[in-house]
């Protein structure tokens, strides 16, 4: 026996309704408007966007192939993907309460935690192409 359709309840957003191109068009704006404002309001967003800038045209002249050249700005690229995921669950947290708390805090050590990692494996991408490169 088939499950009955799911009826929408009161917790339903209703503006999940949109689909097709008109779907995709305002998710890209909606998508423009979250970067815009990370880079105006997260100064580490800024800081790694800026990272990227730099990195880009290096990667370029560092890599070998073109592997190389998406590992190497694929890493940093990654790092801002973290970043962002970071500051929304801050954002998140601190919508809910600025009350100290020891789930909130953990919440943004976890992202904290995360962006370190993205940026450590950044190092250990980047060290290990350029060890190849120009020391084998």
């Amino acid at each position: 026996m088939p499950a009955p359709p799911m009826q929408p309840d009161q917790h339903t957003n209703p503006y999940k309704g949109r689909t097709g191109l008109d779907r995709i068009w305002r998710a890209t704006g909606y998508s423009w408007q979250g970067l815009l404002s990370a880079y105006r309001t997260e100064s580490a967003f800024r800081q790694e966007a800026w990272l990227f800038v730099a990195a880009l045209p290096l990667a370029f002249w560092i890599a070998r192939d073109w592997h190389d050249v998406l590992l190497l700005a694929g890493s940093v690229w990654l790092v801002l993907i973290v970043e962002l995921l970071n500051s929304a669950v801050e954002a998140a947290v601190d919508r809910i309460s600025l009350e100290p708390s020891e789930l909130a805090g953990r919440a943004k050590d976890y992202g904290s935690a995360a962006v370190l990692l993205s940026l450590i494996m950044t190092a250990a991408v980047w060290l290990s192409i350029i060890w190849q490169r120009f020391f084998t």
